[in-house]
């Protein structure tokens, strides 16, 4: 296998089995023992971490491709094969959604509310998040796909706040139909290849007709994009954003929508490079309305998790454009602002869910003053604000940076645009900033306490990797860079 090693010890397969066996733990715990199962929970998610973490160090950047690979044959007469490996692309990923599945699990300790059916239910939606982020098969990665997609329903419309069941429901609706999208293109490429395989790289190497590129491309663009919340089929983001309880939207925030964008690179683009190039126009278009879309609709909004919702959809918008300029220095930039938008609003989304159990708001005009009450809890909250807003010395800032240099090389326009849509972004999160926690303190919530330290802990892991990476972005771009390069020559 070219560029390939394979694997000793099956690591990803072990990641993968840490929310298997976490899942089949928890279903064998009874239910009222609450406290037994979080900490199963948090025991399991915390090898996960680990085992990610390893692999992170592990990884040798130097010499790039495929490593840590798995590939055994399942079903022969198909041509699939249980096929994981990792790269500079999705190692990032595959930390991501360690670190947010673990500061999630450790948000929702306060939990009392079926406690059980929740923790199962995360369990199995972040199996499927790590199946498609490792697995290299067509036919895995569709099945993980949909393993993803389902438990978002309960969880919602369980768990969740406002609007729960429309939420849950909207959701749903529009994810499926990105499935129907993504399937019979999929199947399209398996039958046009001819080599009776799944496998991602051996269809590559087939190639496909001009043709045959420019229409399964644009049916996974759009199926996957729905995931990333590209515009115009967006609207079901902020809607589940808001009814999601919290730890479901640090993952659905966090990693979910990661999915979409990585399928969009990982399939579309490696698989449909002339139907990339004929579609980039597009792209980066719907890219750019997306940022700006995002900055104005948030700029009106009263809710905080709305806020944080429409922000993510302007964020996503940024990791568009850095693909659509097909170069590496956007493809870097795009797969950088995955990683670092991913702790980014998996802090947002726990700090609000902190300030809303004390409170019962998230309405911002009624909250306002809470550094003078929640000096820590809101400090939580402001530094994601300014890793939102692009701040030197925070990961998103290079991130941002790689992204905006090479869109205004590739789409002059475009990369204006996009620019001031960052900077009516930087506009709403400050005034967001400003009405919430300074200003006039509402006597309502004199009395509130401050997060705890017990509580604060998964907070000041999410500050510190945003911190980390900002300090020291070569120690991930150097990995994302050594797949990169030779992935942005096809183009």
């Amino acid at each position: 296998m070219t560029s390939m090693e394979m694997a000793g010890f099956p690591i990803l397969s072990a990641i993968l089995m840490t929310t298997v066996f976490g899942l089949l733990a928890i279903i064998f715990i009874p239910a009222e023992r609450t406290k037994l199962i979080k900490q199963v929970s948090l025991g399991f998610a915390t090898l996960g971490l680990v085992l990610c973490i390893w692999l992170y160090f592990a990884y040798d950047h130097q010499r790039g491709g495929l490593q840590f690979v798995e590939r055994v044959l399942w079903v022969k007469s198909l041509g699939i094969y249980w096929f994981n490996a990792v790269d500079g692309i999705n190692l990032p990923m595959l930390l991501l959604t360690a670190v947010v599945l673990f500061t999630g699990i450790w948000t929702m300790w306060e939990l009392e509310n079926r406690v059980k059916e929740f923790f199962a239910l995360v369990f199995l939606l972040v199996a499927g998040v790590y199946g498609v982020f490792m697995s290299m098969d067509l036919f895995w990665i569709f099945v993980w796909y949909d393993v993803s997609l389902f438990p978002m329903y309960p969880l919602i419309a369980i768990w969740g706040g406002t609007r729960k069941e429309y939420g849950a429901m909207k959701l749903t609706l529009y994810l499926l139909a990105g499935s129907a999208l993504i399937l019979p293109a999929i199947l399209y490429l398996w039958a046009q290849g001819g080599a009776n395989t799944f496998d991602l790289f051996e269809l590559q190497r087939i190639g496909f007709s001009a043709f045959d590129q420019k229409l399964t491309f644009v049916m996974l663009y759009l199926g996957f994009g729905i995931l990333a919340a590209v515009w115009p089929f967006h609207t079901w983001s902020p809607v589940g954003h808001v009814a999601a309880p919290t730890a479901v939207s640090m993952i659905h925030a966090g990693v979910l929508m990661k999915l979409g964008a990585y399928g969009i690179l990982r399939i579309a683009m490696t698989l449909c490079p002339e139907g990339t190039a004929y579609w980039s126009n597009l792209m980066a278009f719907l890219a750019c309305v997306g940022i700006v879309y995002g900055a104005l609709v948030g700029l009106a909004q009263t809710d905080l998790k709305y806020v944080i919702g429409y922000s993510s959809v302007s964020h996503m918008g940024i990791v568009g454009l850095g693909l659509a300029t097909m170069t590496v220095g956007g493809i870097n930039g795009a797969v950088f602002q995955m990683f670092a938008h991913g702790i980014m609003t998996a802090l947002f989304f726990s700090s609000v869910g902190y300030i809303y159990d004390r409170t019962h708001t998230k309405i911002i005009p009624e909250l306002g003053g809470l550094s003078k009450t929640m000096p820590i809890a809101s400090s939580f909250f402001i530094i994601a604000a300014l890793a939102g807003i692009g701040v030197p010395l925070m990961a998103s800032f290079w991130a941002e940076l790689l992204v905006f240099i090479a869109a205004v090389q590739v789409f002059p326009v475009g990369g204006v645009l996009a620019l001031a849509g960052l900077i009516v972004s930087a506009l709403f999160m400050l005034r967001v900033v400003q009405k919430t926690f300074y200003g006039e303190k509402n006597p309502r919530w004199e009395h509130i306490p401050d997060v705890n330290p017990f509580m604060a802990v998964p907070r000041i892991i999410l500050v510190s990797i945003i911190v980390f990476f900002g300090l020291f972005p070569k120690l991930m771009l150097d990995i994302i860079q050594g797949t990169v390069i030779p992935f942005a020559s096809r183009f």
